[in-house]
C-alpha cells in the first residue's frame, strides 16, 4: 500500500477505505462519494502473502498512530494476475488536501517514506487511478460493511464516441434487472485519471460466495424478462459500444486494511488480525541526527 502522489503526497501509491460509515451490504447506500481511487499493487513473485501482508501491517500501524482521516480496505485478486487493490471514496479533492497536512510533520513523513521503500521492494508496479461515481449507471448501490469479504470489478473499455450507445446499453440491462426481480446490484465509476477515459468500473459487493452463486443461478430468469427485439438491440448496442471487458473477483485482507472502527467494533477478531509487523515509530519529533 504505498502513498499516492494525489491522496497522501509522498511518493507512489496508498488506497483508502470503502466506507467512511459501515453499513451491512444489504442496506443501500444512504450517500455515494462523488470520488474513488483505486490504487493497484502486483507484487514480485514470491514477494506476496505474508511478505506483503507484514510491509502493509507496517502502514496500518503507521496511520493508526497518526491517526490519519482517511481509512482504507484492502483487496486481494483471486482471479487474473496476483495483486492487491485499495479503494478509496472521498467528495472533494480539497479534502484529501487537507488529510494530507498529517504529513507536514517531519517524523510522520520520512517514518512513512521508511515504510514506502520496504513496501516497494517487494512489488514490480503500482497504478493509481480516479474514478468519479455514475449514479445514472449504478444500479442498487450499496455500502460494503464490516460483513464485507468478496468485490467483483466489472472494467469496461467503451469505444470513443459511443457514450450514449453504452448508457443506452446500460439502461436496458437495468430495466430486464428490474423486470426479473434480481439480487443484482452495482456502483458505477467513470475514468478520470491514470487510464484511458471511457473507461468504467462496476463494482459489486459480497458477504460470502453464496451470493455470488445466487446471482449467476438468477441469469436463466433475466433472459426470460427480454424480448427478441431487446436481445437484438443489447447485441448491437455491445457491438457499438463496447472495446473490451473483462471481470476480476476478489477477496477482502484484513492484515492489509485500516479499518474504520465501526468495522472492528462489529467483527473484531476479523479485522484486526494479528501481523508479525516493525512498529511504527512516530516520535514527536525528529532525533537530532535525522534530516527534515
Amino acid at each position: 500500500m504505498k502513498l499516492s502522489p494525489i491522496l497522501f503526497g509522498l511518493s507512489l501509491a496508498v488506497g483508502g477505505s470503502l466506507a467512511a460509515a459501515a453499513q451491512d451490504a444489504s442496506t443501500p447506500t444512504a450517500s455515494t462519494p462523488k470520488y474513488l481511487q483505486v490504487v493497484v499493487e502486483y507484487p514480485k513473485p514470491g514477494k506476496g502473502g505474508m511478505a506483503h501482508d507484514k510491509t502493509e501491517g507496517a502502514f496500518v500501524q503507521a496511520m493508526a498512530k497518526a491517526k490519519f482521516p482517511i481509512h482504507y480496505v484492502a483487496y486481494n485478486a483471486i482471479s487474473g494476475r496476483a495483486r492487491a487493490i485499495y479503494l478509496s471514496p472521498f467528495n472533494s479533492f480539497d479534502e484529501i488536501q487537507q488529510a494530507n497536512k498529517i504529513f507536514d510533520a517531519p517524523a510522520i513523513g520520512s517514518e512513512f517514506e521508511r515504510i514506502n521503500v520496504a513496501d516497494g521492494e517487494l512489488l514490480d508496479e503500482g497504478r493509481v487511478l480516479i474514478f468519479s461515481s455514475d449514479p445514472d449507471l449504478s444500479y442498487h448501490s450499496k455500502t460494503p460493511g464490516p460483513q464485507n469479504r468478496y468485490l467483483e470489478a466489472d472494467i469496461v473499455e467503451v469505444h470513443p464516441g459511443h457514450g450514449k450507445d453504452f448508457e443506452e446499453l446500460m439502461k436496458l440491462y437495468i430495466a430486464a434487472f428490474d423486470k426479473a426481480g434480481t439480487t443484482q446490484h452495482w456502483g458505477a465509476y467513470r475514468m478520470e485519471y491514470g487510464e484511458s477515459i471511457g473507461t468504467y468500473v462496476f463494482f459489486t459487493a459480497s458477504n460470502s460466495m453464496a451470493e455470488i452463486d445466487q446471482r449467476f443461478s438468477e441469469d436463466p430468469k433475466i433472459g426470460k424478462a427480454l424480448s427478441d427485439e431487446e436481445k437484438k438491440k443489447i447485441r448491437e448496442l455491445r457491438a457499438a459500444s463496447i472495446a473490451s471487458e473483462r471481470v476480476e473477483l476478489y477477496s477482502v485482507n484484513p492484515a492489509q486494511s485500516y479499518a474504520p472502527e465501526d468495522y472492528i467494533k462489529a467483527d473484531p477478531s476479523f479485522w484486526k488480525p494479528k501481523v508479525k509487523t516493525e512498529p511504527a515509530k512516530l516520535a514527536a519529533k525528529p532525533a537530532a541526527t535525522e534530516k527534515p
